[in-house]
């Protein structure tokens, strides 16, 4: 019987194990954790954001420079493919009202749970606990396990092993050090929608620490110069800011940071009103009101926006109501790190999509290929992350089962050749 491995069960992993198994070929699937599927639970836990409505060319850009690479995964399971597929498994779908597609029942669990026992009655076999540690002499595949070392022997395999975020679900990011003792190609791991350490003072920090800043516009100057502008909310922490609109910049500022040393997110606190209008509703006369009731009162600002504006701007600005406007419309915040690596929600970085063929096979070691988040790419939060992984898992998978069942065709055509060969003589 032919048969594919695949290692690492997050969505990449299992994606690549339903689509090989359905080409005809046995699956074995392993993970080093006591389950399958975990980062993948943990992430659904707020609402498990499947994938985005939004045009599909406009969906192609959030990867950015990465997006000729893995557009072609991308339109072969669209998002729209990917709404049929969990109806398949019994679970509808919804857009939001940010355009977001989300399971009707918002958890990952049931989706997770009708797609294991589809895969289980495919015939994908399960074994976890197992750790990868690579190939052994006969070119086996090496895993730790309680019982002692393991090796498999496989066909064709598909390494989905995640980046290095959220390493006690099991992403540890061991695998660079192995695929680079084989000579793969690999871009250094990066956190990908951090957040960010800001120097605040100890007393903001005491009062503003877990507090929502919401309905913002966050602009941060990308390397190259260009200005990146979201909208949305984000969340005082108390090393420096997180959350949605940080995320949404978060490469941008991360490049920076690593070019320049800091970055500046410029806050507009007030985006619903021109710069004009603000300065001249600042500018009605405060008689005997308190500043933080003028900005209340004439600007909607108060509690932690309140908080930011003072955190950064000096106390003779509140004065000037032109320059009052302007930084409530600008206002400085300076990021002076990313968040560590294990703390990001996905990394940057990983195999370099040079080093695979158009079918995700690295071309240094045939019948080996990777899928996931384990591959040299980004894209913001938003539906982008699982469907690429999703993509991604399913080519992999397709042509893991292809290049295996090919290999086995070719071996026996030639031991065919070979046996007429000596039967003539």
């Amino acid at each position: 019987m032919i048969t594919v491995a695949i290692v690492g069960g997050g969505p990449a992993g299992l994606m690549a194990a339903e689509a090989a198994v359905a080409e005809g070929v046995e699956v074995k699937l392993y993970d080093a954790m006591p389950s399958v599927g975990r980062k993948f639970l943990l992430a659904g836990k707020g609402g498990l954001n499947l994938t985005h409505s939004e045009p599909i060319e406009q969906f192609l850009s959030r990867y950015d420079s990465r997006r000729r690479f893995i557009e072609p995964a991308i339109t072969s399971f669209a998002p729209q493919a990917l709404r049929a597929w969990a109806r398949e498994l019994d679970v509808e779908t919804f857009i939001g009202t940010s355009g977001r597609i989300f399971p009707t029942g918002l958890k990952a669990a049931p989706l997770l749970r009708a797609w294991l026992r589809r895969l289980r009655k495919s015939g994908v076999q399960f074994h976890v606990r197992h750790r990868w540690r690579g190939w052994d002499q006969e070119g086996n595949l090496l895993f730790s396990h309680p019982q002692g070392p393991q090796n498999v022997r496989a066909d064709a395999v598909v390494l989905a092993l995640g980046g290095g975020s959220w390493p006690h679900l099991g992403s540890d990011a061991a695998w660079t050090q192995i695929l680079a003792e084989q000579k793969v190609p690999i871009t250094p791991l990066k956190p990908a929608n951090c957040g960010f350490d800001v120097q605040w003072s100890e007393h903001f920090r005491t009062k503003f620490a877990g507090h929502p800043v919401k309905t913002v516009q966050v602009t941060v100057k990308a390397v190259d110069g260009t200005a990146i502008r979201r909208m949305g909310e984000f969340v005082i922490t108390a090393n420096g800011v997180e959350g949605g609109v940080i995320y949404m910049v978060s490469a941008a500022a991360r490049d920076v940071i690593a070019a320049e040393g800091m970055a500046t997110l410029w806050l507009d606190l007030v985006p619903d009103r021109p710069l004009k209008r603000l300065a001249q509703e600042l500018s009605r006369p405060r008689s005997k009101r308190t500043v933080a009731t003028h900005l209340k009162r004439c600007a909607g600002i108060g509690g932690v926006k309140a908080g930011l504006l003072h955190e950064t701007v000096p106390k003779e600005v509140f004065m000037d109501p032109a320059r009052l406007a302007t930084a409530l419309k600008s206002l400085p915040v300076t990021l002076v790190a990313p968040r560590p690596l294990e703390e990001a929600i996905s990394t940057a970085g990983g195999v370099s999509f040079e080093a695979l063929d158009t079918r995700l096979m690295l071309r240094s070691l045939p019948g080996v290929f990777c899928a996931g988040e384990m591959l040299d790419w980004e894209a913001p939060t938003g539906g982008y992350l699982i469907t690429g992984c999703l993509a991604t898992g399913r080519v992999a998978g397709v042509a893991a089962a292809e290049w295996a069942m090919r290999t086995l065709r070719c071996h026996t055509a030639k031991m065919v050749v070979v046996r007429s060969a000596s039967a003539v003589h």
